[in-house]
């Protein structure tokens, strides 16, 4: 014979084991609305016809990416990296005068590619940005000039 509170405990236990499987937890709801959001940035431009658009829009954005990562090794360094060490010191340690150098400037390991699969071109000191660095995407054109190349420099006088 059993116990009535065993039986009990064991009920209740069903019981909330149930509710608890029964729902979704709030991160499980945030993972589905980032990979839906995900899905959708792919997706939609294409069905729109404004997938160039939305290629030029994320080449800026990742100019300013580098921009402030850029910042903060002019902050920890008191220089922007050479033109020779360029935008991989945001990730590696240069192996000159890069004391105070304290992190990886971004998160991932490798310097991404332009939406049109070229690497971004760096040169410090700049010819556009005297004094700063010059810092752009050839556009899908692959060619440095015209009218297609994403800058950090303006070309309005």
């Amino acid at each position: 014979m059993k116990s009535v509170g065993t039986s009990d405990s064991r009920d209740r236990r069903r019981r909330r084991n149930g509710r608890r499987a029964a729902g979704f937890t709030l991160i499980e709801l945030m993972l589905v609305l980032v990979i839906l959001a995900t899905l959708a940035a792919i997706v939609l431009p294409k069905f729109t016809g404004r997938s160039q658009q939305a290629k030029i829009t994320g080449a800026r954005t990742q100019i300013a990416n580098f921009e402030t990562a850029l910042s903060a090794f002019e902050i920890d360094l008191s220089r922007y990296p050479t033109t020779t060490e360029g935008l991989r010191a945001l990730v590696e340690k240069p192996t000159s005068d890069s004391e105070g150098w304290l992190q990886p400037y971004l998160s991932r390991e490798e310097i991404p590619q332009d939406p049109w699969g070229n690497e971004y071109q760096y040169r410090y000191p700049g010819q556009y940005n005297e004094n700063g660095y010059d810092l752009y995407s050839v556009g899908p054109d692959h060619k440095m000039g015209g009218n297609d190349d994403i800058t950090n420099w303006s070309t309005e006088k």
